[in-house]
């Protein structure tokens, strides 16, 4: 989401300088002496607000929530500053805070299926997101990554160029509840193997530790709490088309830890009937495409232009309340002249209720007689539609400000709740 920094264009900038890549400058050259030496120090901040409209559940609440995220941390190419052939290292300190607006526009009793600020979730705390080294073999031919990162920093990855969690990031890990995108870290290992210039494949194992999702386990390094092993598996395709760059990625994944069945007990009868509870299902899988694909340049420079991104992922609908999701966006880089490095951003995506889960409110609300609005009605989810509209303003090399309009139908896929009109801005900034 934000610029990578180089040494170029930074040497000695002042603090707050438009054309340094950081607000408080090159500290008199350091930062760019470490650069050439390796070593990229990070400090970002990225803030979302959102405001509702008009509509959701509480359609004449109009309130606003915002929501933070503080990172800290270092990416150091171990070649230059050691001289080890094909090795970085990352250390990475997460800070969230702040709150969401989906309380407002949500039926409270629906289980969530999407937010209108991608940075607000998993606790206000800080968490170690990364610490990891890896190492490249026969030219980075094979490359072997080890210690502690989310599964989304590897597989099913996508940009972050919106507001909405819809369109942000690895989109499995938002649905499926032993995936964890960052800022949670698992111990985990990935191994790639470099087919050619264009292909590579590789395979992870991620430790699945439900605890790591506490508060105060933020810097939990121990295994207790393990319950299972994801094992995701990717084949990614990096073309070059009429000169433009393009990446396609197809992936599918195994979890060995249990996950809770949507409808049935542990008789394979239906547990809003019996009143038994929730089996356990010994395994779970699921599979994801993405595409992206720059489509124009802009008198042959291919930093500005038109790209098309699109994706869909697929879950085990038995025990996951989402079952599948697609997406496409469109993000026009440089759309004038006179601003280059601006976005244009839309998109639209559908996230669908998994067909069990929404039997088994069916089965619930038949055998109780309640309706929409009696206080122990199970909302029926099925699907809901998101659409984002924003543009981003590089105001300096270090400050994108991206204000923001979604569309939220259905929201959280009950029918019976108004659609949402959300104002969002999101501020991003390198220290």
């Amino acid at each position: 989401m934000l610029s990578v920094c180089t040494a170029s264009g930074a040497q000695a900038a002042d603090a707050f300088a438009a054309d340094s890549p950081w607000m408080t400058g090159d500290w008199g050259g350091l930062r760019s002496e470490w650069l050439n030496k390796g070593i990229d120090i990070k400090m970002g901040y990225t803030g979302e607000s959102a405001s509702n409209l008009r509509g959701g559940y509480q359609k004449h609440d109009r309130v606003t929530r915002y929501a933070d995220q503080f990172n800290l941390g270092a990416d150091i190419d171990l070649q230059k500053l050691l001289g080890w052939q094909d090795a970085a290292f990352s250390l990475s300190v997460t800070n969230r805070n702040g709150s969401n607006i989906n309380d407002k526009i949500s039926d409270p009793r629906a289980t969530g299926l999407g937010s209108t600020q991608e940075i607000q979730g998993r606790g206000s705390v800080s968490r170690l997101s990364e610490l990891w080294v890896s190492k490249g073999w026969f030219d980075d031919t094979l490359n072997i990554k080890a210690g502690r990162f989310a599964v989304s920093d590897d597989f099913a990855v996508e940009d972050c160029l919106f507001q909405g969690l819809a369109f942000c990031g690895s989109q499995p890990g938002n649905y499926v509840d032993s995936i964890y995108n960052g800022p949670i870290s698992q111990w985990a290992a990935r191994v790639r193997y470099r087919l050619s210039s264009e292909v590579y494949a590789q395979i992870g194992a991620f430790n699945i530790n439900p605890s790591d999702l506490d508060n105060d386990n933020g810097f939990k390094l121990n295994g207790a709490g393990t319950t299972g092993t994801l094992v995701p598996v990717e084949l990614v395709w990096a073309p070059t088309v009429n000169r433009l760059p393009g990446e396609y990625r197809i992936g599918y994944y195994h979890s060995t830890a249990n996950g809770t069945d949507v409808y049935k007990d542990s008789n394979n009868q239906p547990a809003a009937l019996t009143g038994e509870a929730y089996r356990s299902d010994s395994s779970r899988h699921g599979f994801w495409l993405v595409g992206k694909q720059q489509l124009t340049s802009v008198n042959g420079d291919a930093s500005r232009g038109l790209v098309l991104t699109a994706s869909a992922t697929f879950q085990d609908r038995a025990t996951t309340p989402v079952d599948s999701y697609q997406k496409v966006s469109l993000v026009y880089k440089g759309p004038f002249d006179a601003r280059p490095t601006d976005t244009l951003g839309l998109g639209i995506a559908r996230v669908h209720a998994s067909s069990l889960f929404l039997r088994n409110a069916k089965t619930a609300n038949a055998a109780s007689g309640l309706s929409y609005d009696d206080a122990g009605y199970v909302p029926e989810q099925h699907s809901e539609y998101a659409t984002e509209l924003n543009y981003g303003i590089q105001a300096t090399k270090w400050l994108n400000i991206m204000p923001n309009l979604q569309y939220i139908k259905h929201p959280d896929g009950v029918r019976e709740v108004d659609n949402a009109l959300v104002l969002g801005l999101q501020v991003q900034s390198q220290f």
